[in-house]
């Protein structure tokens, strides 16, 4: 699959469809990032909404051919905050940055 070059967090293996998500609409998260270079079977993103995280929940990822990917709604607007973890509790966190996705 290709990836667009407004992909901001495509070095980190990390891609939104649709890039710039829209509030009351839903988002495909696509991750094909360290946790899933490293051999990882089972993927959660961990999100949250604002720069305080608020409404926080995991969604499990499925292990598809473009990498683990999941829907999720969007049903705020401002930041979509991301961080994912595996099922042996390790976290890719964007060296503690998270990734994180403003709404439109």
């Amino acid at each position: 699959m290709q990836y667009s070059n407004k992909d901001i967090y495509s070095a980190n293996g990390v891609f939104l469809r649709p890039a710039a998500p829209h509030a009351d609409a839903n988002v495909r998260v696509i991750y094909n990032g360290l946790l899933a270079q490293n051999g990882a079977e089972d993927v959660y993103a961990h999100i949250g909404f604002g720069s305080m995280w608020q409404h926080q929940k995991d969604y499990r990822l499925d292990k598809e051919a473009d990498g683990f990917t999941t829907v999720i709604p969007v049903r705020f607007e401002g930041s979509l905050q991301f961080c994912f973890k595996d099922g042996a509790n390790n976290w890719d966190n964007n060296n503690g940055q998270n990734y994180s996705f403003e709404t439109i």
